[in-house]
């Protein structure tokens, strides 16, 4: 069973084994010698290199305390999330399934093999408890793919103690410094390895397989996006969005299947952006290539939805719940609301492991890269944002007030929930066609923005209220059938309804608001 320790630490360059007195580190009273071990670790990757080059190191390493299978995530500059396994002859399972998003079909092979000889020291406060733990690493690296190069180094690394103060990695920094001791270059020893012992005739590209063509595309227009810098075209604005959600839908890949909260929420939230985005910006995007990689985004948010739409109900019922008094709650309402949330959710993401699994979903992924790499622009991407965008915004607020205005001339019941509900989705549209165009527009498209977070937000609170009423009506009928009072599922339901009405009766407010200072 793989379990999760994350890792902040700092390396440095040291050309050789002397440490300076460490003891003169303000709050370090003692230093400690843990002696010397010999680490043997494989780091394994994809003939391109897909992991590193994401940051992402997969490695099998025996010696030490801590010896297995280990793969580390970047969180930030010096932290890393770090997964561990038990020792095994061959990648575990579990492992291997947080990284399928970056792996996909391609086999994971070792790559380099780094053997080091690890010279430990505990720092410790005036009470003996560890601040954080200094080591003096001799590398020997060997490549072993290609002509298989060879490269040695000496490296200085200070790992802050679990739940330890940050504060204690600067000043043992400062004490580093001034002994002449400097930073590392290399994010990591993988990445010094990868770089030293790379062959003159490697190129980067890994394999040198060239990109595929996303299906059914049409004949791409001869402007070409640039890939690196500010964006100034259309094109170049709207592809970026673009590349921020895919990248989104393969980082987030890992905490979705771990359950991480508010995982399943954020990759289906990119979901939904690259489908407005699709559909907001046809003239810069032919839909012919992207209606069939939109009707797989929808597929999969229906899949994400499952899982999301029963988390929101649960934690809405069981604030509401708790708001009650003593006298209003007859029955086990609270152990029958947890028994539904745990099976429904238990099941749910269950199925939606096996969803991240198959193959319709990594070829998403394929179609999405191949997308990218190819993209089929039509001829206003080249030109310039401020007409391109700013219209296609225009153009979804236009369809918004449209149903915003027809719900509201509709009496309260189930047309105009269903009419809201069409108008929070075109709101979620609208708010993500600004995102895309606010490095380009600025403060008009971040006012819209705000404007539409708002509104989306009103209206979202409706929706949940109309589900919420929804599921307290099914829940009531299983505590009746068992014979139990079904007298707080009521209480909570006229709760909802009043809920529901207030924000019926904000809404022409809040629109005549936005609709009178849309800034488009």
């Amino acid at each position: 069973m793989a379990d999760t320790k994350r890792e902040i630490e700092r390396k440095y360059e040291s050309h050789d084994a002397a440490l300076p007195d460490l003891t003169r580190v303000p709050g370090v009273a003692s230093v400690r010698e843990r002696g010397v071990t010999h680490l043997d670790a494989t780091y394994h990757d994809t003939a391109d290199q897909r992991l590193s080059a994401a940051s992402i190191t997969l490695r099998r390493r025996t010696g030490g305390s801590d010896a297995g299978w280990h793969l580390k995530f970047p969180v930030a500059p010096g932290v890393r999330d770090e997964i561990r396994a038990p020792l095994s002859d061959t990648l575990p399972d579990e492992l291997a399934a947080l990284v399928r998003s970056r792996v996909r079909d391609r086999e994971l092979r070792p790559v380099v093999r780094l053997r080091s000889d690890r010279d430990v020291r505990h720092l410790l406060d005036d009470q003996g408890r560890l601040l954080a733990e200094v080591s003096v690493d001799t590398v020997h690296a060997e490549r072993l793919t290609g002509a298989g190069g060879t490269a040695r180094w000496t490296e200085i690394e200070v790992e802050l103690a679990d739940d330890g103060d940050p504060d204690v990695l600067d000043k043992v920094e400062k004490r580093l410094r001034k002994a002449g001791v400097r930073p590392s270059t290399s994010s990591s020893k993988l990445a010094r390895a990868l770089a030293e012992t790379a062959p003159d005739a490697e190129t980067a590209g890994g394999d040198g397989t060239p990109p595929a063509t996303a299906p059914g595309a049409a004949p791409r227009h001869k402007h070409r996006p640039r890939p690196h810098g500010t964006p100034v075209t259309a094109g170049d604005h709207v592809l970026a969005y673009v590349r921020a959600q895919r990248d989104a839908l393969v980082e987030l890949d890992p905490a979705v299947r771990q359950d991480v909260p508010d995982a399943v929420h954020r990759m289906r939230v990119a979901t939904r952006r690259l489908r407005s985005t699709f559909r907001s910006f046809r003239p810069v995007l032919d839909r012919a290539a992207t209606d069939p990689v939109a009707a797989d985004l929808k597929w999969l948010a229906a899949q994400l939805g499952a899982d999301r739409d029963q988390e929101v109900l649960a934690e809405r019922l069981t604030q509401a719940l708790s708001r009650l008094p003593d006298d209003q709650i007859t029955g086990p309402v609270a152990d029958r609301l947890a028994t539904w949330s745990e099976a429904r959710h238990k099941g749910a993401h269950h199925q939606l492991v096996a969803v991240l699994d198959s193959r319709r979903h990594l070829t998403l992924l394929d179609t999405l890269d191949a997308l990218l790499a190819d993209p089929p622009l039509r001829k206003k991407a080249g030109a310039g944002p401020d007409k391109v965008l700013a219209k296609a915004v225009r153009k979804d607020f236009a369809k918004l007030a449209g149903l915003v205005e027809h719900a509201l001339e509709l009496a309260p019941g189930p047309e105009r929930d269903t009419a809201l509900h069409e108008a929070r989705k075109k709101t979620k549209r609208t708010r993500y066609a600004a995102e895309a165009a606010a490095p380009a527009l600025g403060e008009p498209a971040e006012k819209a923005v705000r404007d539409m977070k708002s509104l989306q937000s009103l209206l979202g609170d409706h929706q949940d209220s109309v589900m919420a009423r929804r599921t307290l009506r099914e829940l009531a009928a299983v505590a009746h059938a068992a014979g139990e009072s079904d007298f707080t599922y009521g209480v909570l339901h006229a709760g909802e309804a009043h809920r529901a009405r207030s924000d019926e009766e904000a809404l022409p407010e809040a629109w005549s608001s936005i609709s009178r200072t849309f800034p488009f």
